[in-house]
Protein backbone atom coordinates (compact mmCIF):
# COMPACT_ATOMS: atom_id res chain seq x y z
CA UNK A 1 0.00 0.00 0.00
CA UNK A 2 1.46 2.99 -0.65
CA UNK A 3 2.11 5.24 1.93
CA UNK A 4 1.17 8.60 0.89
CA UNK A 5 -2.36 8.00 0.00
CA UNK A 6 -5.09 9.50 -2.27
CA UNK A 7 -6.42 12.77 -0.06
CA UNK A 8 -9.62 10.88 1.07
CA UNK A 9 -7.33 8.56 2.73
CA UNK A 10 -4.79 10.90 4.86
CA UNK A 11 -6.40 10.18 8.10
CA UNK A 12 -6.72 6.33 7.75
CA UNK A 13 -4.21 3.98 9.46
CA UNK A 14 -2.29 1.13 7.48
CA UNK A 15 -2.19 -2.01 8.67
CA UNK A 16 0.77 -4.68 8.34
CA UNK A 17 0.81 -8.18 9.32
CA UNK A 18 3.56 -9.06 11.93
CA UNK A 19 5.37 -12.42 11.79
CA UNK A 20 2.96 -13.59 14.91
CA UNK A 21 -0.28 -12.59 13.40
CA UNK A 22 -0.40 -9.42 15.28
CA UNK A 23 -1.29 -5.81 13.51
CA UNK A 24 0.96 -3.17 13.73
CA UNK A 25 -0.74 -0.11 12.12
CA UNK A 26 1.43 3.13 10.78
CA UNK A 27 0.39 6.67 10.72
CA UNK A 28 0.29 8.17 7.22
CA UNK A 29 2.34 11.71 7.19
CA UNK A 30 0.16 14.21 7.92
CA UNK A 31 0.06 15.88 4.15
CA UNK A 32 -3.85 17.14 4.45
CA UNK A 33 -3.63 19.93 1.93
CA UNK A 34 -2.06 17.65 -0.94
CA UNK A 35 -4.75 16.71 -3.96
CA UNK A 36 -4.80 13.10 -5.38
CA UNK A 37 -1.69 11.80 -6.58
CA UNK A 38 -0.45 11.45 -9.23
CA UNK A 39 -1.71 8.26 -11.46
CA UNK A 40 0.76 5.40 -12.25
CA UNK A 41 0.06 6.67 -16.09
CA UNK A 42 0.60 9.73 -15.29
CA UNK A 43 3.92 9.20 -13.26
CA UNK A 44 5.02 7.23 -16.70
CA UNK A 45 3.57 10.29 -18.79
CA UNK A 46 6.06 12.33 -17.00
CA UNK A 47 9.05 9.82 -17.49
CA UNK A 48 8.26 9.07 -21.00
CA UNK A 49 8.13 13.46 -21.10
CA UNK A 50 11.19 14.09 -19.39
CA UNK A 51 13.14 11.24 -21.43
CA UNK A 52 12.54 13.10 -24.55
CA UNK A 53 13.44 16.37 -22.88
CA UNK A 54 16.54 14.77 -22.13
CA UNK A 55 17.43 13.21 -25.28
CA UNK A 56 16.33 16.24 -26.67
CA UNK A 57 18.49 18.86 -25.05
CA UNK A 58 21.82 16.61 -25.88
CA UNK A 59 20.95 16.32 -29.57
CA UNK A 60 20.60 19.86 -30.17
CA UNK A 61 24.40 20.04 -29.07
CA UNK A 62 25.89 17.07 -30.29
CA UNK A 63 25.09 13.96 -31.61
CA UNK A 64 23.46 11.56 -29.20
CA UNK A 65 25.31 8.15 -29.56
CA UNK A 66 28.98 10.22 -29.45
CA UNK A 67 27.94 11.24 -26.21
CA UNK A 68 26.71 7.52 -24.76
CA UNK A 69 30.34 6.14 -26.13
CA UNK A 70 31.93 9.20 -24.14
CA UNK A 71 29.68 8.73 -21.40
CA UNK A 72 31.61 7.49 -17.27
CA UNK A 73 31.87 3.95 -17.57
CA UNK A 74 29.33 3.29 -19.78
CA UNK A 75 31.95 2.22 -22.62
CA UNK A 76 33.36 -0.38 -19.95
CA UNK A 77 29.97 -1.80 -19.49
CA UNK A 78 29.15 -2.96 -23.06
CA UNK A 79 32.42 -3.29 -23.43
CA UNK A 80 32.42 -6.33 -21.34
CA UNK A 81 28.91 -6.89 -22.48
CA UNK A 82 29.85 -8.00 -25.95
CA UNK A 83 32.93 -9.51 -24.49
CA UNK A 84 30.30 -12.03 -22.78
CA UNK A 85 28.14 -12.36 -25.75
CA UNK A 86 30.84 -13.62 -28.08
CA UNK A 87 32.28 -15.47 -24.77
CA UNK A 88 35.81 -13.97 -25.90
CA UNK A 89 37.56 -12.21 -22.72
CA UNK A 90 40.62 -11.78 -24.14
CA UNK A 91 42.08 -8.28 -23.67
CA UNK A 92 39.33 -6.82 -21.57
CA UNK A 93 39.88 -4.63 -18.74
CA UNK A 94 37.84 -5.15 -16.00
CA UNK A 95 36.70 -2.58 -14.20
CA UNK A 96 32.85 -2.93 -12.48
CA UNK A 97 30.82 -5.50 -11.59
CA UNK A 98 29.47 -7.43 -14.51
CA UNK A 99 25.96 -7.39 -13.78
CA UNK A 100 24.35 -5.01 -16.54
CA UNK A 101 26.80 -6.18 -18.53
CA UNK A 102 25.23 -9.81 -18.45
CA UNK A 103 21.85 -8.28 -19.50
CA UNK A 104 23.42 -6.01 -22.07
CA UNK A 105 24.96 -9.25 -23.64
CA UNK A 106 21.35 -10.66 -23.40
CA UNK A 107 20.36 -7.97 -25.33
CA UNK A 108 22.56 -8.40 -27.66
CA UNK A 109 22.30 -12.36 -28.33
CA UNK A 110 18.92 -11.88 -28.73
CA UNK A 111 18.78 -8.59 -30.85
CA UNK A 112 22.02 -8.51 -32.66
CA UNK A 113 22.12 -4.79 -32.17
CA UNK A 114 25.79 -3.36 -30.88
CA UNK A 115 26.35 -3.17 -27.53
CA UNK A 116 25.82 0.84 -26.92
CA UNK A 117 22.44 0.28 -28.46
CA UNK A 118 21.86 -2.51 -26.00
CA UNK A 119 23.11 -0.61 -23.04
CA UNK A 120 20.64 2.29 -23.60
CA UNK A 121 17.90 -0.50 -23.81
CA UNK A 122 19.04 -2.06 -20.44
CA UNK A 123 19.02 1.43 -18.63
CA UNK A 124 15.82 2.94 -19.92
CA UNK A 125 13.73 -0.32 -19.35
CA UNK A 126 14.66 -0.38 -15.98
CA UNK A 127 14.42 3.09 -15.24
CA UNK A 128 11.13 2.72 -16.21
CA UNK A 129 10.52 -0.32 -14.17
CA UNK A 130 11.70 0.90 -11.03
CA UNK A 131 9.41 4.30 -11.18
CA UNK A 132 6.84 1.45 -11.13
CA UNK A 133 7.73 -0.57 -8.89
CA UNK A 134 8.10 2.51 -6.86
CA UNK A 135 4.68 3.65 -7.42
CA UNK A 136 3.45 0.41 -6.15
CA UNK A 137 6.00 0.26 -2.86
CA UNK A 138 5.15 3.80 -1.95
CA UNK A 139 2.83 5.36 -3.94
CA UNK A 140 2.80 8.36 -6.85
CA UNK A 141 4.51 11.17 -4.40
CA UNK A 142 8.03 9.26 -3.26
CA UNK A 143 8.48 7.55 -6.75
CA UNK A 144 8.17 10.85 -8.42
CA UNK A 145 10.20 12.71 -6.18
CA UNK A 146 12.91 10.05 -5.23
CA UNK A 147 13.24 8.95 -9.77
CA UNK A 148 12.84 12.45 -11.37
CA UNK A 149 14.62 14.98 -9.83
CA UNK A 150 18.18 13.75 -9.37
CA UNK A 151 20.25 14.46 -11.89
CA UNK A 152 22.65 11.45 -11.87
CA UNK A 153 19.75 9.26 -12.46
CA UNK A 154 18.38 10.63 -15.71
CA UNK A 155 21.95 10.58 -16.72
CA UNK A 156 22.59 6.68 -15.91
CA UNK A 157 19.00 5.69 -17.47
CA UNK A 158 19.55 7.10 -20.55
CA UNK A 159 23.30 7.27 -21.25
CA UNK A 160 24.33 4.03 -19.15
CA UNK A 161 25.33 3.25 -15.82
CA UNK A 162 24.71 0.18 -13.61
CA UNK A 163 21.87 2.05 -11.16
CA UNK A 164 19.18 1.66 -13.23
CA UNK A 165 19.27 -1.86 -13.28
CA UNK A 166 20.56 -2.22 -9.30
CA UNK A 167 17.75 0.23 -8.17
CA UNK A 168 15.39 -1.99 -10.44
CA UNK A 169 16.21 -5.28 -8.79
CA UNK A 170 16.37 -3.70 -5.01
CA UNK A 171 12.96 -2.35 -5.56
CA UNK A 172 11.35 -5.84 -7.00
CA UNK A 173 13.35 -7.59 -3.95
CA UNK A 174 11.19 -5.14 -1.29
CA UNK A 175 8.01 -5.90 -3.05
CA UNK A 176 8.86 -9.67 -2.84
CA UNK A 177 9.19 -9.54 0.52
CA UNK A 178 6.38 -7.72 1.22
CA UNK A 179 4.28 -10.57 -0.35
CA UNK A 180 6.36 -12.75 2.04
CA UNK A 181 8.23 -14.54 -1.46
CA UNK A 182 11.56 -14.46 0.84
CA UNK A 183 12.97 -17.02 -2.10
CA UNK A 184 12.53 -14.50 -4.83
CA UNK A 185 13.43 -11.97 -3.00
CA UNK A 186 16.63 -13.16 -1.90
CA UNK A 187 17.28 -14.08 -5.83
CA UNK A 188 16.79 -9.96 -6.45
CA UNK A 189 18.77 -9.27 -4.21
CA UNK A 190 21.71 -11.26 -4.64
CA UNK A 191 21.32 -10.24 -8.85
CA UNK A 192 21.27 -6.15 -7.32
CA UNK A 193 24.46 -7.51 -5.57
CA UNK A 194 25.85 -8.74 -8.89
CA UNK A 195 25.38 -5.55 -10.32
CA UNK A 196 26.55 -2.75 -7.49
CA UNK A 197 28.20 -4.81 -4.43
CA UNK A 198 26.19 -2.55 -1.58
CA UNK A 199 22.93 -4.93 -2.43
CA UNK A 200 24.51 -7.46 -0.33
CA UNK A 201 23.13 -5.28 2.37
CA UNK A 202 19.32 -6.40 1.57
CA UNK A 203 20.52 -9.74 1.81
CA UNK A 204 21.81 -9.26 4.90
CA UNK A 205 18.54 -8.08 6.16
CA UNK A 206 16.67 -10.83 4.42
CA UNK A 207 18.59 -12.95 6.49
CA UNK A 208 18.50 -11.30 9.65
CA UNK A 209 14.84 -11.07 9.11
CA UNK A 210 14.20 -14.94 8.23
CA UNK A 211 16.17 -15.72 10.98
CA UNK A 212 14.41 -13.36 14.21
CA UNK A 213 11.37 -15.52 12.86
CA UNK A 214 12.90 -18.75 13.16
CA UNK A 215 12.28 -19.64 9.52
CA UNK A 216 15.22 -21.74 9.31
CA UNK A 217 14.39 -23.73 6.06
CA UNK A 218 13.77 -20.13 4.55
CA UNK A 219 17.68 -18.89 5.83
CA UNK A 220 18.62 -22.03 4.67
CA UNK A 221 17.56 -21.74 1.03
CA UNK A 222 18.16 -18.11 1.13
CA UNK A 223 21.24 -18.33 1.78
CA UNK A 224 21.84 -21.26 -0.73
CA UNK A 225 20.50 -19.00 -3.27
CA UNK A 226 23.10 -16.03 -2.42
CA UNK A 227 26.09 -18.60 -2.82
CA UNK A 228 24.73 -20.01 -5.52
CA UNK A 229 24.45 -16.70 -7.38
CA UNK A 230 27.59 -15.73 -6.30
CA UNK A 231 29.29 -18.89 -7.66
CA UNK A 232 27.82 -18.56 -11.16
CA UNK A 233 29.22 -14.97 -11.10
CA UNK A 234 32.47 -15.85 -9.96
CA UNK A 235 33.01 -19.11 -12.21
CA UNK A 236 33.59 -17.22 -15.58
CA UNK A 237 36.08 -15.07 -13.41
CA UNK A 238 37.81 -18.24 -12.67
CA UNK A 239 38.12 -19.97 -15.66
CA UNK A 240 38.98 -16.75 -17.88
CA UNK A 241 40.84 -14.57 -15.91
CA UNK A 242 42.09 -16.39 -13.37
CA UNK A 243 40.76 -14.43 -10.11
CA UNK A 244 37.20 -15.23 -9.47
CA UNK A 245 37.66 -12.00 -7.47
CA UNK A 246 38.04 -10.07 -10.17
CA UNK A 247 35.80 -7.34 -10.39
CA UNK A 248 36.34 -6.97 -6.32
CA UNK A 249 39.99 -6.38 -7.04
CA UNK A 250 39.01 -4.12 -9.55
CA UNK A 251 39.26 -1.34 -6.49
CA UNK A 252 42.10 -2.11 -5.73
CA UNK A 253 44.47 0.39 -7.82
CA UNK A 254 41.47 3.42 -7.00
CA UNK A 255 42.40 1.86 -2.87
CA UNK A 256 46.02 2.01 -3.49
CA UNK A 257 46.29 5.29 -4.69
CA UNK A 258 43.61 6.86 -2.51
CA UNK A 259 46.08 5.09 0.51
CA UNK A 260 43.13 4.37 2.28
CA UNK A 261 40.59 1.73 3.44
CA UNK A 262 37.13 1.65 1.47
CA UNK A 263 35.38 2.93 4.19
CA UNK A 264 36.16 5.25 7.17
CA UNK A 265 35.32 7.89 9.52
CA UNK A 266 31.50 9.37 8.33
CA UNK A 267 31.46 12.28 6.41
CA UNK A 268 35.28 12.07 6.84
CA UNK A 269 36.20 11.62 2.95
CA UNK A 270 33.60 14.18 2.37
CA UNK A 271 35.37 17.18 3.65
CA UNK A 272 38.50 16.05 3.02
CA UNK A 273 37.69 15.96 -0.60
CA UNK A 274 35.73 18.87 -1.05
CA UNK A 275 38.92 21.12 0.75
CA UNK A 276 41.44 19.02 -1.02
CA UNK A 277 39.78 19.32 -4.94
CA UNK A 278 37.45 22.17 -4.95
CA UNK A 279 34.76 22.25 -7.90
CA UNK A 280 33.11 24.68 -8.90
CA UNK A 281 30.40 26.85 -7.21
CA UNK A 282 27.89 25.30 -8.97
CA UNK A 283 28.43 21.52 -8.39
CA UNK A 284 29.48 22.11 -4.82
CA UNK A 285 25.71 24.04 -4.30
CA UNK A 286 24.03 20.71 -5.76
CA UNK A 287 26.75 17.87 -4.18
CA UNK A 288 26.10 19.32 -0.21
CA UNK A 289 22.10 20.07 -1.06
CA UNK A 290 21.82 16.19 -1.64
CA UNK A 291 24.50 16.29 1.07
CA UNK A 292 22.02 18.08 3.37
CA UNK A 293 18.73 16.25 2.23
CA UNK A 294 19.89 12.95 3.01
CA UNK A 295 21.24 13.74 6.21
CA UNK A 296 18.20 15.26 7.00
CA UNK A 297 16.42 12.30 6.03
CA UNK A 298 18.13 10.16 8.03
CA UNK A 299 17.83 12.20 11.38
CA UNK A 300 14.17 12.16 10.31
CA UNK A 301 14.09 7.79 10.02
CA UNK A 302 15.79 7.83 13.30
CA UNK A 303 13.53 10.34 15.24
CA UNK A 304 10.20 10.11 13.67
CA UNK A 305 7.61 7.69 15.37
CA UNK A 306 6.05 7.29 12.49
CA UNK A 307 8.84 6.02 10.09
CA UNK A 308 9.81 4.00 13.53
CA UNK A 309 6.80 2.02 12.96
CA UNK A 310 7.37 1.93 9.36
CA UNK A 311 10.61 0.25 9.92
CA UNK A 312 8.90 -2.49 12.15
CA UNK A 313 6.62 -3.03 9.77
CA UNK A 314 9.18 -3.33 6.88
CA UNK A 315 12.02 -4.53 8.92
CA UNK A 316 14.20 -5.61 5.80
CA UNK A 317 13.97 -2.94 4.31
CA UNK A 318 15.17 -0.43 7.17
CA UNK A 319 18.25 -2.84 7.82
CA UNK A 320 19.34 -2.25 3.98
CA UNK A 321 18.31 1.68 4.36
CA UNK A 322 20.84 2.09 7.65
CA UNK A 323 23.60 0.05 6.31
CA UNK A 324 24.03 1.82 2.95
CA UNK A 325 23.35 5.11 4.39
CA UNK A 326 26.10 4.35 6.60
CA UNK A 327 28.43 3.01 3.50
CA UNK A 328 27.91 6.41 1.77
CA UNK A 329 28.72 8.88 4.57
CA UNK A 330 31.77 6.21 5.50
CA UNK A 331 32.86 5.60 1.54
CA UNK A 332 36.33 6.70 1.93
CA UNK A 333 37.69 7.73 -1.60
CA UNK A 334 37.96 11.72 -1.15
CA UNK A 335 38.33 12.30 -5.01
CA UNK A 336 34.68 10.99 -5.06
CA UNK A 337 33.16 10.94 -2.16
CA UNK A 338 31.27 14.19 -2.56
CA UNK A 339 30.70 14.48 -6.43
CA UNK A 340 29.27 10.75 -6.60
CA UNK A 341 26.97 11.23 -3.10
CA UNK A 342 23.84 12.00 -5.04
CA UNK A 343 24.57 9.15 -7.55
CA UNK A 344 25.24 6.84 -4.75
CA UNK A 345 22.45 8.15 -2.87
CA UNK A 346 19.72 7.16 -5.44
CA UNK A 347 18.50 3.52 -4.15
CA UNK A 348 17.78 5.07 -0.64
CA UNK A 349 15.84 8.48 -1.84
CA UNK A 350 12.44 6.92 -1.03
CA UNK A 351 13.16 6.43 2.69
CA UNK A 352 14.72 9.52 2.86
CA UNK A 353 11.10 11.46 1.18
CA UNK A 354 9.04 9.14 3.44
CA UNK A 355 10.76 10.45 6.59
CA UNK A 356 10.76 14.14 5.49
CA UNK A 357 7.25 13.86 3.87
CA UNK A 358 5.90 15.98 6.79
CA UNK A 359 8.32 19.01 6.34
CA UNK A 360 8.09 18.73 2.31
CA UNK A 361 6.53 22.38 0.90
CA UNK A 362 3.12 22.13 0.77
CA UNK A 363 3.56 23.11 -2.55
CA UNK A 364 4.58 19.85 -3.84
CA UNK A 365 1.76 18.44 -3.21
CA UNK A 366 -0.99 21.25 -4.05
CA UNK A 367 -1.07 21.35 -7.87
CA UNK A 368 0.44 18.27 -9.44
CA UNK A 369 1.91 20.87 -12.31
CA UNK A 370 4.61 21.59 -9.86
CA UNK A 371 6.13 18.06 -9.73
CA UNK A 372 5.92 18.23 -13.98
CA UNK A 373 7.50 21.27 -13.37
CA UNK A 374 10.23 19.91 -11.82
CA UNK A 375 10.35 16.60 -13.36
CA UNK A 376 10.99 18.21 -16.49
CA UNK A 377 13.35 20.99 -15.23
CA UNK A 378 15.53 18.06 -13.78
CA UNK A 379 16.01 16.18 -16.59
CA UNK A 380 16.38 19.28 -18.77
CA UNK A 381 19.43 20.28 -16.31
CA UNK A 382 20.57 16.83 -16.20
CA UNK A 383 21.49 16.84 -20.13
CA UNK A 384 23.15 20.37 -19.74
CA UNK A 385 25.50 18.66 -17.03
CA UNK A 386 26.26 15.53 -18.95
CA UNK A 387 27.20 18.11 -21.58
CA UNK A 388 29.27 20.51 -19.52
CA UNK A 389 27.35 23.55 -18.14
CA UNK A 390 30.48 25.71 -19.33
CA UNK A 391 30.27 24.06 -23.31
CA UNK A 392 26.42 24.48 -23.06
CA UNK A 393 26.82 28.10 -22.06
CA UNK A 394 29.68 28.84 -24.56
CA UNK A 395 27.14 27.16 -27.13
CA UNK A 396 24.46 29.53 -26.63
CA UNK A 397 26.07 32.57 -25.96
CA UNK A 398 28.08 31.57 -29.56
Amino acid sequence: MPFLPNSAELSAPESASLQNGQTLTIDKPAVSTCKREPTLAEAVLIWAVCAVVFVGVISAFRPYMSLVTDFGDTPGYYGIGQAIASWNFSGILVKQFWGVSYAVAAVIKVTGLPGPIAILIVCAACSLLALILAYRLWGGWIALFSLTLNFDWWQRSFLGGSEPLFVALLFASFLMIRKERWLWAALLASLATVTRPLGIFLLVGIGIVLLIRRQWTRFALATLIGVVVGALYMLPLKLYLHDPLATVHSYGPAQAAASSSLFGIPFYAIIVGTLRYPPPWTNLVLSFGWIFLVVAGTVAMAATPGFRRYARAHPAEAIFAALYLLSIYSYNFPYWARGTFARFAIPILPFVFLALARWLPRSLFEDRRVIWILSIASAALAACSALGIQSVLKRLRG
